[in-house]
Parts: structure tokens; C-alpha cells; sequence
């Protein structure tokens, strides 16, 4: 059946900002909100809302559940990311889809329109490779991929709002009859506890180089997780967590049990007509408020020969990740060891493109280089087997990703670092760095909290009153 889609202006919206917009649906499961966070390279939010069904995996277990009158049954079968380009084809098979010649220009200018979105956690790498159990204790979902048939994207250079859906169903976009900016509360009722000790973090740190000086691997990402207990509204942190962080690849993703909460920096793959970008981070320096100190710490981190070597090494594997799906030669790097800075850190950002080949679906690509080798190490099996040996709890979404698929078979993804999963009253949050031969156990340990001294301590000083 042929069917159409649409893309209207919602001018009625245009004085909201997308935190205002999204927090229409925050407390529902399953809706989406894809925010750039005011960064400047960001130029599109995508509000994603009211999902046909919803793919999940836990515990390497596969279910489909349609969420309302106009889902058809889908059979899991095959492989995880097999499915997620079966179901890809199920809901938007481009054959099936006008597009109606005067929204043309739009549907071109847009990011995903309509398509698949969702979670992917770290641990789908069991779905991929032949690893260890994980060892999980969480209720969310390792995934969550749904299906949505509309969108309201907000471009942020034009300052407006489109609603963009599918008919002949009408779908009807929500018209605020007054504004919607709420105080939310939340609240921590725990201090922040690690799963490892300073002394037992440096033991780690220790294997993981004799490892190396065995010739067991160059390089290992090596994570701890912090937790806590809270209370209260989890899109209320989120929108804290946003305004100080401003990440360009930052979400919040509603669950049964809680909530995802992203604020991520890294983009992991990006896709656009054909053109494939993956942007690794490796090194990291902290911010200062006086201008000399913050110049000299951006320039302690170019000049690092042990960041660069690390940066070069993950570089090299994204590349190889990258070749099994790009066309022959077509994998270049135009940006080598680029500073990026971000409100808490100064960032070392190389940036690796290629072109993908003909019928290679984005979700085969995305399974081609997932979990991303920024967060992993290489070579990358035997590092991840040596980060599941010496973590104390499974990562879930930390280090894995969360993106989508559109329509038009473009993509974009980030790697979940800064990210939190809050599910039933507790909230974790990790952190971690790439260990080489030549790291310093102590020196790890402070990069390690200056990588979360923009969420940790946020959320224990702002106990009640954060505002969407």
C-alpha cells in the first residue's frame, strides 16, 4: 500500500524551545528526544513520539512489541542487527513511500524524518562476538529500537518546528493551548558510591599493562561505574545535566524502568547519502576558568605524545571497522589530533570518513564497527575481554550507542559516554580513559573524575527546583 509522507510547519511552537516541546512527552516510554544542546555544530533537535512498535534485546533474548492499531506483526529471526534492517524494510520500504514533489527540498534538508531509533548497549557485543555472559544486573532493555512513523524536528538555524508523518492515517501533531515550561524536581537521597576503590582502580590499571607487556594488547578502555539513589523526575536532570554540558550528541530516551540520559560529545557513525563520518576521542584535559591555565592545558594535550599515540591507535582500528563495508579506498582521515573543547574538558578528536558501498544497509555498517573502538581498545576482541575480566558490573549503555536510522537511509549515532541510566530509583554513571603501556595509573584516575565533574557533582548540589 502506497503511502504518503508529510512534512507541515508547526508555527504554533516556534516560541517553545525543544526542552519545552519535548517535555510534552518525557514521561511516556519510549519517546526520544535527540538534542544538540545549543553546541554550535548542532542543527537539528528531533522530538520523537507516539512509536508504532518497539524492538528490544535482554539478556541476548529478542522481542517485538507493537504499540498501537497501525503496527503489523513482525517475526525477530536472524541476527540483531539483521533484524533491525528487516524491520527497517518492514515499516519503510522506500518503494512504498511518496514523496510529494513541494516538500522535496525539505525531506532532503531534514535528518531522519521518520524511521528507527533507540539504545544500543554496550553489551549487544555478545550479539557480535564470542565473549564472556555479561555481567548484568540492570531491567532496561540492552536495547531499544523503535519504530516511529512521525517526528517534530526543530531546525535551529531557521528557529522553527515541522511536523513530519506518514499518511493516509492523519496524524494530528500536539498543539499546546499554553506553555508548557514546568518546575521539575529531583533529587539524590545517597552519596555517590564507586565500584572500586582508588588502590583497587590502580591494580586494574597494573594488569591491563602486563597484559600489554605480554603482547596480550596495545590498548584497553578501562571504565568505572558511580552510583547513587534518587527521587523525583529524571528529565529534570537531564535538563540540568544539558545546560551545563552543552554535548552535541546529547538525548533522553524515556524506559519502562527509568530512563537514558545522555550527554555525549563523541559522535559515533553518521551517514548521509552514501558519505560516512566517525569522529574517535582520545585524550582528554580538564577546563579552568582563568584564560592561561585553560590555554595551557589545551596545549599540554597537543603536545602529548602518549594522547596522540593512543588517538593514532584507535584511529587505525575505526579505520579497519570502517573498510569492511566502504568502498575500496575510500576511507580517508582529513583530521588528525583536532582540539575540540567543551564546557568541563578539552577533547583530542580525529575525524575518519569513507563512502558506503552500494546495498549495504547503515544498520551492517553500524554492527561493523559496534561497540565503537574509542571505548573498547585494541585489538579490539581481546580488549573487550579483558575489560569484561577486570569491571566489576556490565556497562549497559555506557560505551554503547544511541542514534537512529531514517528514512532515507541516513544515520546518526553517538558513543554513549556521559551517560546515565536511571532505572527504578538508582542512577549509575561511569567513566573511564584508554590505558596504554606508558599511562600513569594516578593521572588516569584524576582524567577519570574530570570527565564527570560536570555530572557528579551538578546532581548532588542541585536537590530539588532543576526547570525543562
Amino acid at each position: 500500500m502506497k503511502r504518503t509522507l508529510f512534512i507541515e510547519p508547526l508555527p504554533h511552537l516556534n516560541h517553545l524551545t525543544p526542552q519545552d516541546v519535548f517535555a510534552q512527552f518525557a514521561h511516556l516510554p519510549y519517546h526520544m528526544f535527540f538534542d544538540s544542546a545549543q553546541h554550535p555544530s548542532g542543527g537539528f533537535d528531533l522530538i520523537l513520539f507516539a512509536p508504532n512498535a518497539v524492538l528490544t534485546a535482554h539478556n541476548q533474548q529478542l522481542e517485538y512489541t507493537p504499540l498501537n492499531t497501525h503496527s503489523d506483526t513482525f517475526v525477530p529471526q536472524g541476527s540483531l542487527f539483521d533484524n533491525l534492517t528487516r524491520l527497517q524494510e518492514h515499516f519503510f520500504a522506500q518503494t512504498d513511500i511518496v514523496i510529494p514533489s513541494n516538500i522535496k527540498p525539505l525531506y532532503q534538508k531534514l535528518p531522519f524524518v521518520i524511521g528507527i531509533a533507540g539504545s544500543f548497549g554496550y553489551e549487544l557485543n555478545a550479539f557480535l562476538e564470542t565473549l564472556p555472559a555479561p555481567k548484568n544486573i540492570y531491567q532496561t532493555p540492552d536495547m531499544i529500537a523503535g519504530v516511529f512513523t512521525q517526528s517534530i524536528i526543530y531546525d535551529r538555524s531557521a528557529k522553527c518546528y515541522y511536523h513530519c508523518y506518514l499518511g493516509p492515517e492523519q496524524s494530528v501533531a500536539p498543539h499546546f493551548d499554553s506553555p508548557i515550561i514546568k518546575a521539575s524536581e529531583f533529587t539524590l537521597t545517597s552519596d555517590w558510591s564507586a565500584d572500586k576503590t582508588q588502590d583497587e582502580y590502580v591494580q586494574s590499571i597494573n594488569t591491563i599493562q602486563e597484559y600489554i607487556l605480554s603482547g596480550d594488547c596495545y590498548q584497553v578502555n578501562f571504565a568505572m561505574r558511580f552510583a547513587a539513589r534518587y527521587s523525583g523526575d529524571e528529565y529534570a536532570a537531564y535538563c540540568l545535566l544539558s545546560e551545563h554540558n552543552q554535548a552535541p550528541f546529547s538525548s533522553f530516551i524515556r524506559t519502562e524502568q527509568g530512563a537514558i540520559l545522555s550527554i555525549s560529545p563523541e559522535r559515533f557513525i553518521q551517514i548521509n547519502d552514501k558519505q560516512v563520518n566517525t569522529k574517535p576521542i582520545k585524550g582528554t584535559m580538564p577546563r579552568f576558568t582563568d584564560p592561561e591555565q585553560d590555554k595551557a592545558s589545551a596545549n599540554t594535550l597537543l603536545d602529548s605524545d602518549k594522547d596522540r599515540a593512543e588517538n593514532l591507535m584507535i584511529v587505525d582500528l575505526l579505520r579497519n571497522d570502517l573498510s569492511k563495508h566502504c568502498e575500496p579506498h575510500s576511507v580517508k582521515v582529513p583530521k588528525l589530533f583536532a582540539l575540540e573543547s567543551y564546557p568541563a574538558v578539552h577533547h583530542l578528536v580525529s575525524t575518519i570518513e569513507g563512502k558506503l558501498q552500494k546495498d549495504v544497509p547503515p544498520w551492517r555498517l553500524f554492527s561493523g564497527a559496534f561497540p565503537g573502538g574509542s571505548i573498547t581498545g585494541a585489538p579490539k576482541v581481546r580488549a573487550m575481554e579483558v575489560i569484561h575480566e577486570l569491571e566489576d558490573t556490565a556497562r549497559h549503555i555506557y560505551c554503547g550507542s544511541i542514534g537512529y536510522v531514517g528514512v532515507k537511509h541516513d544515520m546518526d549515532s553517538n558513543i554513549a559516554i556521559r551517560t546515565l541510566l536511571c532505572e527504578q530509583g538508582h542512577i549509575y554513571c561511569w567513566a573511564g580513559g584508554g590505558i596504554v603501556l606508558d599511562s600513569n595509573a594516578q593521572a588516569e584516575y584524576r582524567e577519570l573524575h574530570a570527565k564527570v565533574s560536570k555530572i557528579l557533582p551538578l546532581l548532588k548540589e542541585q536537590t530539588s527546583h532543576a526547570t525543562c
